[in-house]
């Protein structure tokens, strides 16, 4: 006989064959509830965690950990910036920029767009541009040549390829002879990239920094320096050190910063999620409650007989404990398993699904990102089913108590 005898009872409980189907099938939905329950929290938060991953991953790609600017918008003194910014701890790419709204027009199509002037040669230690160009190459952007570097979706929108001339138009006004006209400027396309990402393919435009600086009437001014560290993380305290050192008054401003906003409300919909689907488990916890209430009504005989041969209550009682945390036990186990499996599987089987249906449930047009990603991260996989764990063993507690104050006469009575 297994030791000791609370175990063994309530082992062979939850093998026997039940006279009541009705308790099986309760059973086997509270088993079934603290599955799904489980498995879903582990794919939801899965997912979000590699949407929160994809989307810092690609956002920081293209805007870069920090950024240098100057009070006034215009910062003059950047030449002498960047051989001190290159000797600061843990920076390992400096790039200036310029950055202005333009109009791009090629035929009937018009389209505005973030025009972003930069330096060819120092963008690739701050930005992917370089690494997602599908057509051309950002080093064609020389002084004076007039090129320009659009996003794919951008291109589309126009209708324009490698080689083929637009024109581009600035907010500013120029008077002449017939009135007051906008500052235009032909361009050649000299590249085409491709990031994946709506906001930037479809918004992005790169010229060359000194052909930005005469466009938009900065003479020798830059809209600011973008920094990139050896880790995204140590950004905000390195900006502070910066900010010490540097002489002067400038603007440093880290990534967390400018998207805090942003991230703070994916953290805050991953803390609701998981509370909202920790639900299903509680429901599913409660049905145990059920389970085991009508257990203990069905048993009631053999608790009577147990008493009467000198089991204390206590011993009873971790007999239904026992039971029901098995129940719970068991389900949690293969909620965690089918979790973890679809969170390693899900961007192999969302696509299969959208092939099989016909559908695209995530589109590039209106989100950020055109794929499902997942993140499984251990963490959130012991907090999940602990989580279960605790709500099951909790919902046995008062049915067991009940079981224990079963009086032996009263339960035999009708025997």
């Amino acid at each position: 006989m297994i030791q000791p005898l609370p175990l063994f009872i309530g082992l062979r409980y939850m093998r026997a064959r039940r006279r009541n189907r009705f308790v099986s099938f309760i059973s086997a939905s509270s088993m079934l509830g603290i599955a799904v329950g489980v498995m879903a929290l582990i794919t939801v938060l899965s997912v979000m965690n590699g949407f929160e991953k994809e989307l810092r991953e690609r956002i920081l790609g293209m805007v870069s950990h920090a950024t240098v600017q100057d009070y006034e918008g215009s910062l003059q003194d950047w030449a002498g910036l960047i051989p001190e910014l290159e000797g600061m701890p843990d920076v390992t790419g400096v790039a200036p920029f310029v950055r202005g709204e333009v109009m791009l027009t090629r035929g009937s199509a018009v389209t505005g767009a973030l025009l972003r002037g930069v330096d060819p040669e120092r963008e690739a230690s701050v930005s992917e541009v370089a690494d997602n160009v599908v057509a051309g190459s950002l080093a064609n952007l020389e002084a004076g040549s007039w090129q320009i570097v659009l996003g794919s979706r951008l291109a589309q929108e126009l209708g324009v390829g490698l080689g083929d001339p637009l024109n581009l138009v600035t907010p500013e006004v120029r008077a002449s002879a017939a009135g007051i006209l906008p500052r235009m400027r032909r361009f050649e396309v000299a590249g085409i990239f491709d990031v994946d990402m709506a906001q930037y393919d479809g918004s992005l435009a790169l010229i060359h920094l000194t052909d930005a600086q005469r466009l938009l009437r900065l003479e020798e001014g830059i809209s600011g320096i973008r920094l990139e560290f050896t880790d995204l993380m140590i950004a905000p305290e390195r900006v502070r050190g910066i900010a010490r050192s540097l002489p002067g008054d400038y603007l440093v401003s880290d990534w967390t910063m400018q998207h805090r906003n942003f991230f703070r409300a994916v953290a805050m919909e991953k803390t609701v999620m998981f509370i909202i689907l920790m639900l299903i488990v509680g429901v599913a916890a409660f049905n145990i409650v059920s389970t085991l209430i009508m257990a203990v009504q069905d048993k009631q005989a053999d608790i009577a007989i147990l008493r009467t041969l000198g089991a204390r209550p206590a011993t009873v009682m971790a007999v239904f404990v026992i039971q029901g945390s098995l129940l719970g036990l068991l389900g949690t186990l293969v909620g965690t398993g089918a979790g973890i499996g679809l969170a390693f599987n899900v961007e192999t089987i969302v696509p299969a699904i959208e092939q099989w249906l016909g559908l695209e449930f995530i589109s590039g047009d209106v989100y950020w990102i055109s794929e499902l990603p997942s993140d499984l991260r251990w963490p959130d996989v012991w907090r999940i089913t602990g989580s279960a764990v605790v709500l099951s063993l909790l919902a046995t507690l008062y049915p067991a108590w009940r079981a224990a104050r079963t009086a032996p006469a009263e339960a035999l009575r009708y025997e």
